[in-house]
């Protein structure tokens, strides 16, 4: 990890370089690559089965699972890695890489068919991770250097909207293409975006960090904390398949165990470790980045109704959902995660940030219990669906900035870096694991005749896919616990106010006092000065001239004393 300060690189004509909207348009296709593209495959999963395995079957439910979270699990572990290297070898290097890493990706997906059809497809979803881990946050650190004022403000919000749009609208997306020209255009689509964006890219002055302290990277801290994950994603999607109690699951658990201890341990004795855990010591900042992997974790639910839909009815059925008319369902989750975004600042600004976070978190457990109700008729289910989408991408919104601002602003100057990095890898692979689990139960339960919750639920219509209904059930009642343990990890650690509601005053909280930036700390200086009376402010500056003369050498000062007698 290093120290770094900013350090913009100019044009060879020295004037300092100003972000274009050529520049930015290509940074937004290439955010866009992956929310927009590779985003699309939780919905059109069935779809990508039912075209691979349509002579013989070459991908299980299972690993097609893994195929689907791959992605966020790599842009996850590997965000932090990749936005420090674009610090320290160049911003536009980086996001190149992970254009051209995109295009790879992409096209590892589209080949993928025949015998060697698994290991493509899961190769090139775990290069696409790699690329949105590239292209996130050297994207968001070119935005913050080369705009400024009112045009950075611009630049952020169409950065914004390319993440969040393009997660919005994946669904939709997806589901046209693989309905009306299948599901590998779509990742043919992703490679002509890529190349339009490095194209718009090429030729922008570089920008890097200032390197002041040169330290090595803690890679045996990352690749310990990888295989970590991988062992229990790996037991998570493939546990029923290979045996609860088989040798193979019960070794991958106890390595999953082994390697978060000797993780742990490692990481507390590096000066520059890959999690700093005394980050943690804030206990605002934990409890926000845990709410913030669990609320993440709940895109299960998205995932697994979208796949439940689909598989509602078989192929060729008069009243089958294909992937486009599910994928439409969502257009109220698109709409109200971008409309709302900024609805969710201004409830920061009156209110402070633990309200919104709560309320946030209350609507995505609404969403979850809309979706419960698998026992419905169809049509009365997909009515379900379109309202809970919609509530789902509502309360991401009012989730989403009072949390990333409860977790940054509580941190000292110097941690503000380091707790983004971890802030950001919380989200990735709370989706990704989530998503996992997730998929597990919905795939584990599927064949399972008997009705767990006995005569209690009636499931009503077509019995031939109760165990369908019953899984994607068991999978939002699981998503609704996940939303109450968001909620008591917010109310436990996110002190109350801190609004203009209750006029900035924050209730008193276990965590440290933040420490503000040296600009923010004299302008706070300022503002109690700008309070004073002139009389008192006339006496300060007096008394500060006073203090001033005494420092002088009493020569210098006789000097000056005569000058002024003449």
């Amino acid at each position: 990890m290093t120290t770094t300060t900013s350090a913009v690189a100019a044009p060879a004509s020295g004037t300092a370089y100003r972000g274009t909207d050529k520049l930015l348009l290509g940074i937004v296709l290439g955010v866009v690559t992956f929310w927009l593209f590779a985003g699309t495959v939780g919905t059109v999963a069935p779809e990508i089965m039912r075209s691979i395995n349509s002579e013989t079957q070459l991908i299980s439910a299972q690993q097609m699972n893994l195929a689907v979270s791959i992605t966020a699990l790599f842009s996850g572990l590997l965000i932090v890695v990749m936005g420090g290297l674009a610090d320290r070898i160049g911003r536009v290097k980086v996001t190149l890489l992970g254009l051209g890493a995109g295009i790879v990706g992409s096209l590892l997906v589209v080949l993928a068919a025949g015998a060697a059809a698994l290991p493509l497809m899961l190769t090139g979803r775990a290069i696409q991770g790699f690329s949105a881990a590239c292209i996130m946050p050297a994207t968001m650190a070119l935005v913050k250097t080369y705009w400024d004022g009112p045009g950075r403000q611009r630049a952020v919000s169409m950065w914004s909207i390319g993440s969040w749009g393009g997660s919005g609208l994946a669904a939709i997306f997806g589901g046209a293409m693989a309905t009306s020209v299948g599901w590998r255009w779509i990742f043919i689509g992703s490679i002509a975006v890529s190349i339009v964006s490095i194209l718009l890219i090429l030729g922008t002055p570089e920008s890097k960090a200032e390197h002041r302290d040169h330290h090595s990277f803690d890679f045996v801290g990352l690749a310990v904390f990888m295989v970590t994950v991988l062992s229990l994603m790996v037991v998570l999607i493939f546990g029923k398949q290979l045996g609860w109690t088989s040798i193979i699951t019960l070794g991958l658990v106890v390595l999953s165990a082994v390697g978060l201890i000797a993780f742990v341990r490692w990481e507390r004795k590096q000066a520059e470790p890959f999690i700093d855990f005394s980050l943690f010591t804030n206990t605002t900042f934990t409890g926000t980045t845990i709410s913030n992997f669990i609320l993440n974790a709940t895109i299960g639910l998205l995932i697994v109704s979208q796949q439940m839909l689909q598989r509602a009815r078989p192929v060729g059925h008069p009243d089958a959902v294909s992937a486009w008319e599910a994928g439409l369902l969502t257009l109220g989750y698109a709409v109200t995660i971008i409309a709302f975004i900024r609805v969710g600042e201004k409830l920061l600004q009156r209110f402070g940030p633990r309200k919104p976070m709560i309320w946030g978190s209350l609507i995505v457990g609404a969403a979850c219990l809309l979706l419960a109700p698998t026992w419905v008729m169809l049509d009365s289910y997909k009515i379900l669906a379109v309202a809970a989408y919609a509530l789902f991408g509502l309360g991401l919104a009012f989730y989403a900035t009072p949390s990333t601002d409860a977790a940054l602003s509580n941190l000292p100057a110097d941690q503000a870096g380091a707790g983004a990095g971890l802030y950001k890898m919380a989200s990735s692979l709370g989706s990704a694991i989530g998503a996992a689990v997730s998929l597990a139960i919905f795939t584990g339960l599927l064949g399972i005749d008997t009705l767990l919750l006995g005569n209690n639920v009636q499931f009503i219509g077509d019995q031939t896919n109760v165990d369908l209904r019953q899984a994607g059930m068991i999978v939002m009642l699981f998503n609704l616990v996940l939303v109450l343990a968001a909620i008591i990890s917010i109310v436990v650690t996110v002190p109350k106010g801190g609004g203009s509601r209750d006029l900035g005053a924050i209730a008193a909280s276990p965590a440290p006092p933040p420490h503000l930036p040296p600009d923010e700390r004299r302008q706070a200086v300022l503002d109690r000065m700008a309070a004073l009376p002139t009389a008192d402010l006339l006496e300060l500056e007096k008394t500060l001239l006073l203090d001033d003369l005494r420092k002088l050498d009493s020569e210098v000062l006789h000097s000056l004393l005569e000058e002024r007698r003449r």
